[in-house]
């Protein structure tokens, strides 16, 4: 039903890919334009709003290693760095 058509993206002038299968779900979400962005546009867009996010240090709980996390910590919750978080998740 659908095929892949080529797009040329507004922001940087490089063709795209509009496959078959991204065509069908932009259907069954009730879209009707075409993406007018290749991804790598869509990404960088998305991520100039979004603005930088501010990183705090934390002792991990469980190793002692210092871990950034995008959180301000609190004394009564403990914090892992991400290979213990990982591990705990795992188990």
């Amino acid at each position: 039903m659908y095929e892949d058509i080529t797009l040329v993206c507004k922001d940087c002038g490089k063709e795209f890919v509009f496959t078959a299968g991204e065509q069908e779900f932009y259907a069954s979400r009730g879209f009707e334009n075409k993406p007018q962005r290749c991804k790598a546009c869509r990404d960088a867009r998305k991520n100039a709003t979004r603005g930088e996010r501010q990183m705090y240090e934390a002792t991990c709980a469980a190793c002692g290693k210092v871990a950034r996390v995008p959180f301000q910590p609190r004394e009564d919750r403990p914090v892992y760095c991400s290979d213990c978080f990982a591990k705990m998740k795992n188990q």
